[in-house]
């Protein structure tokens, strides 16, 4: 059987808290577990003392079992100094995706269009407005 320790939630609608336990990971997630080691209550401040409390002792039993924390249970471990958990890197994090890249070329390409005609028409005022006056002729008849 393959243990894992993870979070139980409980509370009201919008109210949420958790119960840290230790149960069978194919159980499911409200479901039955074999003990509660611990509480989280998200609505407290992260300075508050109640916002994890951990049966220390419990845990570190249950590790030396061979029980395995979900990532966010991990987290509380590490903070709480029961278990140490490597810092996970992802170079790609702040990299916009594919498709936000193909409208930033667009627009930049539509800017450079726009900046050339603006450049072409300040350079050569002169010869626009012949044109110009030719095509209102030409709409006129």
């Amino acid at each position: 059987m393959s243990v894992s320790m993870r979070l139980s939630r409980g509370g009201s609608k919008k109210r949420p808290y958790y119960k840290i336990v230790v149960s069978n990971s194919r159980a499911p997630r409200d479901g039955a577990y074999l003990e509660q080691v611990g509480t989280y209550n998200p609505l407290l401040a992260k300075d508050n003392a109640d916002r994890v409390r951990l049966v220390e002792d419990r845990v570190r039993y249950w590790l030396g079992v061979g029980a395995q924390p979900t990532d966010r249970v991990a987290r509380m471990l590490d903070k709480a100094g029961i278990k140490e958990r490597a810092a996970t890197v992802n170079p790609q994090k702040g990299e916009p995706g594919k498709k936000a890249k193909d409208r930033a070329e667009e627009k930049a390409e539509k800017a450079r269009e726009a900046a050339e005609a603006a450049a072409a028409a300040a350079a050569a005022p002169a010869e626009e407005a012949p044109a110009e006056a030719a095509a209102e002729e030409q709409t006129e008849a």
